[in-house]
């Protein structure tokens, strides 16, 4: 399976970026995805996921911050985020599983199918 990221950037704080994932059309109506993220000697983090139904799960440090979401038609999920912080500079990874969960579940060892990451850094 594959799947594309891509959107990453460097920002400054309090800025913008969307990261979009391109997935097979299959995965994307009907599979969990994901957005992960690993920052250099720190183990990878559920950032945001949503299943094929529109339900979605936010780590607490960006609710409110970031939205996730998906155009079937285009076969492509998006992460918007908003108002970044240093904190959040890492790689990020787009992750899917045909089983989901209620809520869409977090942790990266749900997730069988991975992307290459990009790497977005928030100064």
């Amino acid at each position: 399976v594959q799947l594309v990221e891509s959107g990453g950037g460097s920002v400054q704080d309090g800025g913008s970026l969307r990261l979009s994932c391109v997935a097979p059309g299959y995965m994307i109506r009907s599979s969990c995805m994901g957005i992960f993220r690993q920052a250099p000697g720190k183990e990878r983090e559920g950032v945001s996921a949503t299943d094929g139904d529109g339900r979605t799960s936010y780590a607490d440090s960006v609710k409110g911050r970031f939205t996730i979401s998906q155009d079937k038609a285009k076969n492509t999920l998006f992460l918007q985020m908003n108002s970044l912080k240093p904190e959040y500079t890492a790689m990020y990874y787009c992750a899917a599983h045909f089983v989901c969960f209620r809520p869409p579940p977090l942790h990266p060892s749900h997730y069988n199918a991975w992307g290459q990451g990009t790497q977005v850094t928030v100064s």
